[in-house]
């Protein structure tokens, strides 16, 4: 649980992700970040930026939450995951939905608005600024080793504030028209885990025992189920998702097979990233 929420990570997550955002150019649409993980629904150019952004946003938290934690190990025990989102609407707004869901669908609140850490959907309903900040490690470092002693760590603070990008099939959309969408979608998912509740007779856990959760404890259940390689509201799209993966993989390995038998003109398919050579954009 280390990422557990709580009022020194929480404007340090936003912080850094605007930080990123703004470095790397990509489009933050959503986020969930629970205690023991997180979801990002963003809008790239391609996989090396995508690589670049998650590269500077997740060494920077693992740093944060390490420092926090007293944690000496890994903070992530695998590269991130990147599922791609077809273009189709539905299928947009479904992962829109699943990601602030989080939180609530597991009955940990009641409500999405009541996770006590870092959720897009106040944002998303315009009831909260993203104000987050960045801590300079390297000035702090510097200054400590020029006085030889402790150096005040919010000297190097500076604010971060995070925007959110639209949902890309709601983007001819007036922001009063989103975040009526919005705030029918997360009505819904507050009367879905109020059905539960009712049909369960299991209580949420509630903000103010996720708060005093231990950060070395573990989930009484990990999710064992493995993850789709796409996100696609109809079976065709499905299919030609992955037609169009399987296509990509036979022409990196034929690329690969020539490059390894001396072939330094092997052509890589676009948005792959060959073995000892840069990124194939296009």
């Amino acid at each position: 649980m280390l990422l557990r929420p709580g009022p020194a990570l929480n404007p340090i997550i936003i912080g850094a992700l605007a930080r990123s955002k703004r470095l790397h150019g990509v489009r933050i649409i959503a986020f969930a970040f629970l205690s023991g993980h997180l979801h990002l629904m963003i809008e790239v150019d391609d996989a090396l930026q995508l690589s670049r952004f998650m590269c500077h946003f997740l060494s920077k938290l693992a740093r944060e939450v390490g420092r926090l934690t007293d944690w000496r190990e890994k903070i992530f025990g695998r590269r991130y995951q990147a599922i791609v989102i077809s273009t189709e609407k539905a299928a947009q707004i479904e992962r829109l939905r699943y990601i602030l869901a989080n939180g609530t669908k597991e009955g940990l609140v009641e409500r999405p608005q009541d996770w006590p850490g870092v959720h897009a959907v106040r944002a998303l309903l315009g009831e909260e600024i993203l104000e987050g900040v960045w801590n300079d490690r390297t000035q702090e470092y510097a200054a400590r080793r020029l006085r030889r002693q402790k150096a005040d760590p919010s000297r190097y603070e500076s604010p971060e504030v995070l925007t959110l990008d639209p949902l890309p099939c709601w983007k001819h959309l007036s922001e009063e028209a989103r975040r009526s969408r919005i705030a029918s979608m997360v009505a819904a998912i507050q009367a879905e885990a109020a059905a539960r509740r009712e049909r369960t007779g299991i209580a949420p856990l509630g903000p103010e025992a996720i708060l005093r959760q231990d950060p070395f404890s573990q989930p009484v259940r990990l999710k064992k189920s493995p993850a789709p390689r796409f996100h696609a509201a109809s079976r065709k799209m499905r299919r030609y998702l992955y037609r169009l993966y399987s296509k990509f993989v036979e022409q990196f390995r034929d690329a690969a097979e020539k490059l390894r038998a001396g072939d330094r003109s092997a052509r890589f398919p676009p948005g792959s990233f060959p073995p000892g050579l840069p990124f194939v954009g296009g």
